[in-house]
């Protein structure tokens, strides 16, 4: 039987050009593979591109839901943020995809596969780690590291040398380079590689300019039980909906642009322009339904330990102990954040509207200015006066 290599592909350039060159450099037969997690997908595009490159099996994975459940929703609860911006779209997709294309070449008995992530990025270091972790004896082929193409002007060249269609962007000249899923699209390279130059607005995919969103605010409630949402204005939705909705509603009030200069695990600096609509939203209602469940110690180590949490994930460790470990203590009262939270939109602002809970961790008799017996304002002063010590 002929070896075989599991290939992570889009049906795109990059990594047409990829089956193409495993299959010249490699005496085996290449396995095309995709993870729908929502991204822009074309299935018969896919399978098209892959038939006339001569590729028998194709594999389309749906596992959206299982991307938002159990990679999304548990990163919202960690409230993590890479640089103080960034939601982490592209770093937290890879780990899911990583372990299922390993799923796949155990499946195929394959000996090795392979990525269409260049020698620069952070991608790279994302799949591998994933791959280590779930298959650590499966060979890793990374074509962008091997082979003597240095430009995208070489693939260019590659591609009609093998009669590989080359796509355009709106303007008719070659693409950004775009990565998307259901939680976010990334755009970086060409004009957004100099920081001095704005993002043109013909880039954006999935959300408006707050300039051109609606004069009038829209509202949204979601629903929150044991830390998660499951539900939009009452009604009870499966992960990957939920997200969906909520993206169509913040990309249309232009909420959700990120455009970051950061600093890339392998020590250089990029910059890209990204939108998380949905992301945004539930962010900040996360935060919201936590003030009102969580105590105050809870709350706080959560936002101690949040940086280091967003770094693994964007190095690529969501499979280390170390990010399990982070897990646990961000999980830890979960069971006590349920409610709704009420969110007013509208031209790329996100205002809390209400907070709604059955919880007693916020105290109306406590805080309020009009009732002060069940607060010994003695002990406060006692308060003070142990914290003046700590001065000196």
């Amino acid at each position: 039987m002929k070896k075989r290599i599991i290939l992570a592909y889009s049906g795109g350039l990059d990594t047409s050009i990829i089956l193409k060159w495993l299959q010249e450099n490699y005496d085996a037969e290449v396995v095309a593979y995709t993870a729908d997690i929502g991204q822009e997908i074309n299935k018969k595009k896919i399978i098209s591109n892959a038939k006339k490159l001569g590729v028998r099996n194709i594999i389309i994975k749906d596992l959206k839901d299982t991307f938002v459940k159990e990679y999304v929703y548990p990163m919202i609860r960690g409230h993590a943020l890479y640089e103080g911006v960034y939601l982490l779209g592209t770093s937290i997709a890879r780990p899911l995809i990583a372990k299922d294309q390993i799923r796949v070449a155990k499946k195929f008995k394959a000996f090795a596969v392979s990525h269409g992530s260049t020698g620069k990025g952070n991608d790279q270091v994302r799949f591998e780690l994933g791959y280590h972790y779930f298959g650590p004896k499966i060979k890793v082929i990374a074509p962008w590291r091997i082979w003597k193409m240095n430009s995208r002007s070489d693939l260019i060249k590659y591609a009609k040398k093998n009669k590989i269609p080359i796509p355009k962007d709106k303007k008719g000249a070659s693409p950004f380079s775009v990565d998307d899923n259901l939680f976010h699209t990334s755009t970086e390279g060409k004009a957004l590689e100099n920081p001095k130059n704005f993002a043109p607005e013909f880039i954006f995919q999935r959300t408006i300019s707050p300039e051109k969103a609606p004069n009038k605010p829209s509202f949204v409630t979601i629903n929150f039980k044991n830390g998660d949402p499951y539900g939009i204005n009452g009604k009870k939705v499966s992960p990957a909906k939920l997200l969906e909705k909520l993206n169509q509603l913040a990309g249309k009030n232009g909420i959700g642009r990120v455009d970051l200069v950061e600093n890339r695990f392998i020590g250089i600096k990029s910059r890209g322009v990204y939108e998380t609509p949905g992301g945004t939203l539930l962010l900040h209602a996360h935060r919201a339904i936590e003030s009102v469940t969580l105590d105050k110690e809870t709350m706080h180590k959560k936002d101690e330990i949040m940086p280091r949490y967003a770094e693994l994930i964007y190095n690529g460790y969501w499979f280390s102990k170390e990010r399990f470990k982070l897990q646990k203590i961000i999980d830890n009262k979960r069971n006590k954040v349920n409610g709704s939270v009420k969110l007013k939109l509208y031209k790329g602002n996100i205002t809390i509207y209400s907070r709604l809970t059955k919880s007693k961790a916020y105290s109306m008799k406590k805080v309020s200015f009009e009732e002060n017996k069940t607060f010994n304002k003695s002990n406060v002063e006692r308060f003070i006066n142990f914290h003046k010590k700590k001065l000196k």
